[in-house]
């Protein structure tokens, strides 16, 4: 017994096989078109929405293993800095032994120690990838340098560093300590 409603609305065939008996006043097709029509655009929004939020997710946790990476990368930044101004004071000590004390028996094992120590010190920095900047000779690098004073110069071009005050440091690609210098201008 099939009617031409059930037959001219989109049925699946388990469901109309169901309905078989039932008035046809009772069986709202067009109802159930709509409902299912309500659903499914529901269900595409939930589909997009969870791409959204798996997108999301994904970019979240790039960002976390990003910043994970740079924290094992410079964790060392504010100790290094602290192990900089330990490392001047010990390349001051030694330019200021005369040369002539340097010959001394008394003092050639105290100024070999403390050279010895500043090797340990430079070691340990390029096994943690801290490395000195080079400024001497070099055109000034704001991102690198910072200009203390100026000297008037003939002999080399403006803007070139003749003297480094402080040496500068970078660990890794980022700036650790800038080099403080002079910098050369044209002569008056």
């Amino acid at each position: 017994m099939t009617d031409d409603k059930t037959q001219s609305s989109p049925i699946d065939p388990a469901v109309a096989e169901e309905l078989k008996g039932v008035p046809e006043d009772l069986i709202d097709t067009k109802g159930d078109n709509e409902e299912l029509a309500r659903l499914r655009e529901k269900l595409a929004t939930a589909e997009q929405d969870v791409l959204y939020a798996r997108a999301e997710t994904q970019n979240v946790r790039r960002r976390l293993e990003k910043d994970i990476a740079d924290t094992r990368a410079y964790a060392a930044t504010g100790f290094a800095r602290d192990i900089l101004s330990v490392s001047d004071n010990l390349a001051r000590a030694l330019s200021a032994i005369p040369a002539e004390l340097r010959e001394d028996d008394k003092l050639k094992s105290l100024v070999s120690g403390i050279e010895a120590t500043g090797r340990e010190i430079d070691k340990v920095f390029a096994s943690h990838g801290i490395t000195r900047i080079a400024s001497t000779g070099l055109p000034l690098d704001p991102n690198q340098h910072q200009a203390m004073i100026e000297v008037p110069s003939a002999d080399v071009e403006p803007g070139t560093v003749v003297q480094e005050m402080q040496a500068g440091y970078m660990i890794k690609d980022r700036l650790l300590r800038p080099a403080m210098v002079a910098v050369s201008k044209k002569p008056d």
